[in-house]
C-alpha cells in the first residue's frame, strides 16, 4: 500500500517532511511567507487585512521584549518564531485543537524543534523563558480578541486571563498588507540572528 504524502514543497524550493522535519529544509523566507499570509481568528477580525500569524509574532516578540527588557537575542527570536510552525500546518483556534488531540501537539513539537535547531535555538528551550513567551502570547491574545476581533474586555478576560491595560499601553492592533508584515517579520529575524 502507497504511503501517503507527507512533505510540502516550499517556495524556496525545499521539500519539507512534516512529520520528519529536518533543519536543513527550514529557510526563514518560507517561514516568513507562510506566517504572512495564515490568518489568526480564522480571519474573523475587523479591517480590510486578514490579521496574521505573523503579525501576532512580531507583537507577541515586541510584547515578550517589554516584559523581559535584558533577555538576550536568542530568547527575543525564541519569542517570535514561538508559532512558526504554523506556516505549514496552519492556525487552529484552541477549541479546534482540542478536538484534534495529541497529534496535532506532536507535530507542532516535532517542527519547532527542527526550526529551533535551524536558527541556533535549543530544541527545547528553557520552561521558565517558554512560560514568559506563552506570558506574552496570552496578553498578546486577550488584545487581539479586545481591539479586532469583537470581544468585550469580561469576555477576554474569561478566555485569556484578566490582563492589566497598562501592559499593552500604546500598543495598538495594525492590519497590514502580507508584504509589509512578511518584510518586517523578516528583518527582525536577521536583526536577531545577527545579535546572537
Amino acid at each position: 500500500m502507497k504511503q501517503p504524502r507527507a512533505w510540502q514543497r516550499m517556495l524556496s524550493g525545499r521539500r519539507l517532511d512534516l512529520l520528519d522535519p529536518t533543519p536543513v529544509d527550514i529557510e526563514i523566507a518560507d517561514i516568513a511567507h507562510g506566517l504572512a499570509f495564515v490568518a489568526r481568528w480564522n480571519g474573523q477580525t475587523k479591517g480590510d487585512f486578514a490579521y496574521s500569524v505573523a503579525e501576532h509574532s512580531i507583537l507577541v516578540t515586541d510584547i515578550f521584549t517589554r516584559q523581559q527588557p535584558n533577555a538576550p537575542a536568542q530568547w527575543q527570536l525564541a519569542a517570535l518564531l514561538h508559532d512558526a510552525p504554523e506556516y505549514v500546518i496552519g492556525d487552529m483556534i484552541s477549541p479546534v485543537k482540542a478536538a484534534v488531540g495529541p497529534g496535532y501537539g506532536a507535530l507542532d513539537d516535532r517542527l519547532m524543534a527542527a526550526i529551533h535547531l535551524r536558527f541556533g535555538l535549543p530544541a527545547q528551550i528553557p520552561a521558565a523563558v517558554k512560560r514568559q513567551i506563552k506570558k506574552a502570547d496570552k496578553l498578546s491574545a486577550w488584545l487581539e480578541a479586545v481591539q479586532i476581533a469583537g470581544f468585550t474586555r469580561a469576555e477576554a478576560d474569561r478566555f485569556f486571563g484578566k490582563q492589566d491595560p497598562a501592559h499593552v499601553a500604546g500598543l495598538t492592533i495594525r492590519l497590514r498588507p502580507p508584504k509589509e508584515v512578511r518584510d518586517e517579520f523578516t528583518t527582525i529575524h536577521h536583526r536577531l540572528m545577527n545579535s546572537m
